[in-house]
């Protein structure tokens, strides 16, 4: 029997190094720029490309690590550089879990590289879920997608909102009802090649944090979109529904949607960035009340301050393992029987906008401006705790799991 361990292996030590070495040189330095700019990071994105982390050969590297920790060891480093920028950099992989989450291999093969592009073409891609009227209650989505069997083609009508790279992307995944008596389990998700007509943004939205990060409405008017756009095929949507109406009429165990699928997939990585903001804050802190002297010593020397920092280590410390336990989980194949995946987001979301906010107490005024990061930091920490699940609905999931009662 293997040896049980916590430590990184010298490969994944190696990525670790290197993700940390780009954060530390190329998005730190920009972060504050971009963050008041309010504007998608181009020139990093496209660095981050030449180096091969903006690419999908690096990601499927993270993905398949067969311990579990690429993913999660990733984007912790990324967000400890800033979250905003780093969001810009990985948003493009919440549409590609979209694809692997519900594709075939061939439309795996076909949608993800274009979804990246290359060094010298970079390309971006958005998954489009929530909508002005249903956000956590995906059942009420209103985003409506008729088949044109004439033509074998998907019609696609609604609008999305809080799409990360929304109206910019080259590649748009977007979830839509195919049977709207069905509920949740009505929904499928198609891809929206590059230059269809009829998609375009909406509205841009000005954030109070991830600010580097662009967001925006998708508006869908007739969207058409070859039959092969809709992810796992037609027989197989078929296949699922009658199983769905089926159960329906039985009270039978509900199958999951395409959206929860994606954000299942996801969750534990959330919770890494959040982890990886929390001890960006945390670091800040620490340095800073090492080095700050009041009434002849430094601030760390006074109980009130170093105990703090001890709970913010504490914390964060516990957070990251219940996100490499997620991830790890999944990546063996164990199921999340206590929704791990939820507990891992939570917990970790929760986190950081505790210890963003105590770093601000801890450098006092200098805390409250922006010439310190910690600001920043708690401002992009408050996205945690709302996208991809709020913490109330992620506590919602793990108690029905715990009870036993079904999550819709």
């Amino acid at each position: 029997m293997a040896q049980f361990t916590l430590d990184l292996n010298d490969d994944q030590k190696q990525v670790r190094d290197w993700l940390h070495g780009f954060a530390a040189d190329v998005i730190r330095p920009a972060a504050s720029e971009w963050d008041e700019r309010e504007e998608t990071p181009w020139p990093v994105i496209q660095e981050a490309a030449k180096v091969g982390i903006y690419s999908l050969d690096f990601y499927a590297q993270q993905f398949f690590d067969p311990t579990g920790l690429g993913i999660p060891m990733a984007m912790e480093e990324l967000f400890w550089g800033d979250a905003g920028i780093a969001l810009s950099i990985v948003g493009t992989g919440l549409a590609a879990v979209g694809v692997l989450a519900n594709g075939t291999e061939e439309q795996i093969g076909t949608w993800i590289p274009q979804m990246y592009g290359d060094a010298n073409d970079v390309k971006i891609a958005a998954f489009c879920s929530s909508e002005p009227d249903a956000g956590s209650d995906v059942a009420s989505m209103r985003t409506r997608a008729v088949y044109d069997e004439a033509k074998d083609e998907w019609v696609l009508n609604g609008t999305k909102t809080w799409a990360t790279n929304g109206g910019i992307a080259n590649v748009h995944v977007v979830v839509a009802v195919v049977d709207a008596d069905l509920g949740s389990k009505g929904h499928a998700s198609f891809i929206v090649p590059p230059d269809t007509p009829g998609l375009s943004q909406g509205q841009k939205f000005k954030k109070h944090g991830i600010r580097a990060s662009h967001t925006a409405e998708v508006v869908l008017e007739d969207v058409r979109v070859p039959g092969h756009c809709l992810l796992g095929g037609k027989e197989k949507l078929d296949e699922r529904l009658a199983r769905a109406r089926e159960r329906a009429k039985s009270g039978g165990e509900r199958v999951k949607n395409a959206a929860m699928a994606t954000f299942e997939a996801s969750r534990p990585a959330v919770g890494a960035m959040a982890v990886g903001t929390a001890r960006a804050a945390y670091e800040v802190a620490l340095d800073y009340a090492r080095t700050r002297s009041q009434f002849g010593r430094p601030i760390i020397d006074n109980q009130g301050i170093a105990f703090q920092l001890a709970d913010m280590r504490t914390q964060i410390d516990a957070a990251r393992l219940l996100v490499w336990r997620a991830s790890w989980m999944a990546t063996t194949g164990k199921p999340f029987t206590s929704a791990e995946g939820s507990m891992s987001k939570l917990y970790a979301s929760e986190t950081a906008k505790k210890v963003t906010a105590q770093a601000i107490q801890i450098l006092g005024g200098n805390g409250f401006t922006r010439e310190y990061p910690v600001e920043r930091m708690h401002r992009d920490a408050a996205i945690y705790t709302i996208f991809e699940g709020t913490s109330e609905i992620q506590r919602l999931v793990i108690a029905r799991t715990l009870s036993g009662m079904p999550i819709r």
